[in-house]
């Protein structure tokens, strides 16, 4: 069969690899794809951010599958889009994917539906945040509504900074376009936990969890980014606080998504917060995650082309998900300045002598630019290794990123290091 993935970061180079593992597959096109997929894959030229030209693209190639990557095009609604032209299509619909586009739906949602959610308020007015402010306690926390790319969720130690954060995202200076709702929402504590359920519209599976690392610096300091690394263990969660999350979260999601008229199908990635007062959702991703997916697909034994079909027709409870056993991790090689301001076109050198079948290195933002493979992104390769304990996995993907260069590189050196001690 042939298959086109839309997108073109490290998840999409993750899935891309994945699918080409699967027997099932002779051919797998990438739009836009990146200077890595290309050495693995047909790249075509696309806008993501255009409904029109992701159709002309499949219309073009009519491949059996069509897998989306990214969340952009999940709320332009081109899942509606293929669908009503007959094609396969992998991910949730327009109005499902509002589970991610919008924090205040999310939030609202939960709430209907008895999933465990810190407190919040959907402020539409500054006016209206500094009224709704006298209700909660510091630090607080301040979201945009819309998508941000991991980087509209802002922790506020004061009260000062919380109605800075609001106004900069009601402004358009923080993210760049103009937020007309936002979340405030209490602080919680604990362990982060990246869930993954595979969801069909009636049923979710469980896949894996995996735990990511939100900000640039080591020790989790500065500024959130769209992730610097993560990690993928067995002893993430017990087999019992997986049916717990099953059951609890990513079902309850499915049955009031279809309750509301909305199946939700695709992946469901619930950010968990692992509180003394038990699990809470932090929030949900409609799709799979980035830097969670290359550690997660690294571990999957399972076809992924059996995920796909399976939550496309409905027999998600029919599947057996199998992992491999162990660790995984993926260490995030960035930019110098992500996630501010950075410059591109930075030659990059060593990823190509590549041996170690244990370890891959997936472009995150990537090119070729006169024949050299050069920086094209604020995360630029995802240096993913699995083993069967994760110091092991965690000492391959370093020694290899030793061997990894191009100027002004940064990477943190402590991913998994809460689970290390």
């Amino acid at each position: 069969m042939k298959v086109l993935v839309i997108g073109g970061g490290g998840r999409e180079h993750a899935l891309v690899w994945s699918l080409l593992k699967s027997p099932q597959v002779n051919e797998v096109v990438c739009a836009p794809g990146n200077g890595g997929i290309a050495q693995i894959a047909r790249c075509l030229p696309v806008d993501v951010n255009s409904l029109a030209s992701m159709v002309q693209v499949v219309e073009a190639e009519r491949p059996d599958l069509t897998v989306i990557g990214p969340e952009v095009p999940l709320s332009l609604g081109i899942v509606d889009e293929l669908n009503r032209r007959s094609f396969r299509v992998f991910g949730p619909t327009q109005a499902a994917a509002r589970l991610e586009s919008s924090k205040a739906f999310a939030k609202e949602f939960m709430q209907r539906h008895g999933i465990p959610t810190a407190a919040y308020a959907v402020c539409t007015t500054l006016d209206e945040v500094r009224e709704q402010l006298n209700h909660f306690t510091l630090p607080v926390v301040v979201k945009a509504d819309g998508l941000a790319a991991g980087k509209g969720v802002v922790i506020c130690e004061t009260r000062l900074q919380a109605e800075s954060a609001a106004a900069e995202m009601f402004s358009g200076a923080l993210l760049g376009t103009h937020e007309t709702e936002i979340v405030l929402e209490e602080f919680l504590t604990g362990e982060e936990l990246s869930f993954f359920a595979l969801c069909d519209g009636k049923h979710a599976a469980a896949i894996a969890s995996a735990q990511d690392h939100k900000r640039v610096g080591e020790g989790d300091t500065g500024p959130n980014t769209g992730g610097m690394g993560a990690y993928s263990t067995d002893g993430l969660t017990t087999a019992a606080m997986r049916e717990w999350l099953t059951a609890n979260v990513a079902q309850k999601v499915v049955d009031g998504m279809a309750a509301e008229g909305n199946p939700f199908k695709g992946i469901l990635f619930c950010g968990i917060m692992m509180t003394p007062r038990g699990p809470m959702v932090l929030e949900f991703n409609t799709r799979f995650g980035d830097p969670e997916t290359q550690a997660i697909l690294l571990r999957m034994q399972s076809d992924i082309v059996d995920l796909c079909n399976a939550s496309i027709d409905g027999t998600a409870n029919a599947l057996d998900i199998k992992m491999h056993p162990g660790a995984s991790v993926c260490v995030i090689a960035a930019s110098g300045g992500y996630p501010g301001k950075y410059a591109s076109g930075k030659v990059i050198e060593g990823v190509a002598d590549q041996a170690d079948k244990d370890v891959v290195v997936f472009h995150s933002g990537t090119a070729i630019k006169d024949g050299q493979l050069v920086t094209a992104g604020g995360r630029v390769l995802a240096i993913t290794s699995m083993a069967p304990d994760l110091r092991t996995a965690l000492d391959l993907a370093y020694a290899r990123l030793a061997k990894i260069s191009f100027e002004g590189m940064q990477f943190r050196r402590d991913i998994g290091h809460r689970a290390l001690g």
